[in-house]
This record gives structure tokens, C-alpha cells and sequence, in this order.
């Protein structure tokens, strides 16, 4: 059974008419009538709203079988010649879908991580100044507890993501080989979405390039301290948005790059990924473990979270350094 004589079955088994499947689809009637004589064929986007909205799989779709719906011994066959997993359509389809959603999230969490002591600090200012009838204790307070809980939040979302993630983890640590039109559609969405991501990345890195400029300006011209320390809040705020642009387009970039086993996500650099995974996590526990005792030793806990900050530019290079002795080895 082809894609056309499939896309009639299960359109009359729904009871639609091609317009009413049509107008589901956002395409005309003459192309859904083209799609069930194989005049022509839909794209791959196309093919996955489909799939969709009949309540079948992708590879059902795809694939020019006979029978059920369902392959049992294809299903199965989870490996090829070379005994790798083997990636369906719905699988890639829904790492797409699970890595756009989490996109958001992840970048909206680390937004705000960078502005979570912005009230700290810009309260403080005006307590200082006298210019906002509070105290610095109160002042402190209410900065502590915003910090907090958008921290708490951020923590949260990253766990919750994590935990999600995990499902997906064998494709950035295994080998793999995709199955029929998984490479064809990955590109499509790749080459689709690079114009929006390139602008996002440049944004960011604009943004965070330009966040200090209102606070060297009000420097220079010797500006009251607390028009000073606002500028401080307003520059962790910008550079919030703009590391928010810069994962967003970051996360999109690099599952297309671990679909098609491109760049840092190529076959011969997952070995060594495994190899510098217990490191990572005892680099990161040493990390939380210098962060916690200086936050209780000093009681200074609006500042003591740079440390994950520093932590995070030295991983940077460490990682890099790894990688190169580990590769040689």
C-alpha cells in the first residue's frame, strides 16, 4: 500500500471530505486530490501533521507496506548491519517536538537565574540613596526572596527538563542510523529555521555586547550612585535577554546537529563524551560543594551564587582540554 492509497484510507475512515482534510492541513483540495491520485507527494512536514491528525505513525505513512498499520518485525529491528539503534520518523519527530518545547523552557529559566538579584540590587540602591522610604533590611528581604524564588523556579525547570531529557540520551551518547526520510527531514527543518536562529544568536550577542553601555555612560558622567546601580539591574536584565536568544537558538541548533551526527555529536566524539562524563559530575558537585560552604560560612547568599557563574566560564575550557587529551589517548 503507497502513501496515496493510505492517505485515502484513513481520510475516509475519519469520514472527511478532501477539502475538510485540506483545510486541516492549511493546503488546497487540489493538493490533497493530487497527494491520493500520486500526482505528486507532500512534503515531510506535510507527512508528520498527517500522521498527527489520523492518529498513525510516520513510518505507517512513509513506508510502502502491506497489511496492519504496524510492522512487527520492523519494529523490532532495532538495528542494522552494523548494530547501531535505529532511528524512526517518529522517534526524530519527537525529539524535534520535546527539544523546541524544552528550548523555551531551558533558556526562560536561565533569564531567570541572570535577573534574579536584579530587585536585590536595585532596591539596595534606593535604600542607600533614601531616595524609596525602606530600610536596607527590608530592602534585603524582598531581594532575597524574589532572588530565591526565581532561582527555585529555574532549579525546578532544569530538573524537570532533565528528567525528560533522559529519554532521549542514548541519541547524543550511542551511534545510530536513521531510518527512510529522517536525515531528508531533519535538513528541511535545519534550512528552514537557520535565518531565525542566526538572528536570535546575533541579537543575543549584540544585546549582551551592548548591555554595559547606559552603565559606563552613567559612570562617565558621575550620575547620582543610585541612577548608577539601577543601570547595573538594567544591564543583568539585557544580558538576561540576550542569553535567553542565545540558548533558545543554541538548543534548536544542536538537536538538528545530534540527529544528523554532525559537529560535537559525531560518532567518533560520543566514546569520549562517555569518558569525561564521571568528571563532569564530580567537577560540578565540587562546584555546589564551594558554594554552599561559603554561602553558610559568610551568610552572603545574594553574592555566593557567582561562584556557578565562574564555575560555568571554566567548564568551558576544561571540557575543551579533556576532550584534546582524552582524543589523543
Amino acid at each position: 500500500m503507497i502513501l496515496a492509497d493510505k492517505i485515502i484510507e484513513e481520510r475516509k475512515k475519519n469520514g472527511w471530505s478532501q477539502e475538510e482534510l485540506a483545510g486541516m492541513l492549511e493546503v488546497s483540495r487540489q493538493a490533497v486530490s493530487k497527494w491520493e491520485s500520486a500526482q505528486s507527494t507532500p512534503d515531510l512536514q506535510r507527512v508528520i501533521k498527517m500522521a498527527d491528525i489520523f492518529g498513525v505513525s510516520t513510518d505507517y505513512l512513509l513506508k510502502d507496506e502491506m497489511g496492519e498499520k504496524f510492522s512487527l518485525n520492523e519494529e523490532k529491528d532495532a538495528e542494522n548491519s552494523k548494530g547501531y539503534r535505529r532511528v524512526s520518523m517518529e522517534e526524530a519527530s519527537d525529539y524535534l517536538k520535546f527539544k523546541v518545547e524544552s528550548s523555551k523552557q531551558v533558556a526562560s529559566a536561565v533569564f531567570m537565574c541572570v535577573i534574579s538579584p536584579v530587585l536585590l540590587i536595585f532596591l539596595m540602591g534606593l535604600a542607600d540613596s533614601h531616595i524609596l522610604n525602606i530600610t536596607e533590611k527590608a530592602a534585603v528581604s524582598i531581594g532575597l526572596l524574589v532572588l530565591f524564588g526565581l532561582v527555585s523556579v529555574a532549579v525546578y525547570t532544569f530538573l524537570t527538563i532533565g528528567t525528560k531529557d533522559k529519554k532521549f540520551e542514548y541519541l547524543k551518547k550511542e551511534p545510530f542510523e536513521t531510518a527512510y526520510g529522517v536525515d531528508g527531514m531533519v535538513r528541511e527543518l535545519q534550512k528552514n529555521t537557520e535565518v531565525r536562529r542566526n538572528t536570535f544568536l546575533v541579537l543575543g550577542v549584540i544585546l549582551c555586547i551592548l548591555s554595559a553601555v547606559p552603565l559606563v555612560i552613567t559612570a562617565i558622567m558621575e550620575c547620582p550612585d543610585y541612577i548608577i546601580i539601577s543601570m547595573v539591574s538594567l544591564l543583568l536584565l539585557v544580558v538576561g535577554v540576550g542569553v535567553y536568544l542565545m540558548i533558545y537558538s543554541g538548543i534548536l541548533g544542536d538537536s538538528y546537529k545530534v540527529l544528523l551526527q554532525e559537529e560535537d555529536f559525531e560518532i567518533g566524539k560520543k566514546g569520549i563524551d562517555k569518558k569525561i562524563e564521571p568528571y563532569k559530575q564530580i567537577y560540578w558537585s565540587v562546584i555546589t560543594a564551594v558554594y554552599l560552604i561559603w554561602s553558610f560560612l559568610s551568610g552572603d547568599w545574594g553574592f555566593t551564587w557567582i561562584v556557578f557563574m565562574i564555575g560555568g566560564v571554566l567548564y568551558g575550557s576544561i571540557e575543551v582540554i579533556m576532550k584534546t587529551v582524552i582524543g589523543r589517548k
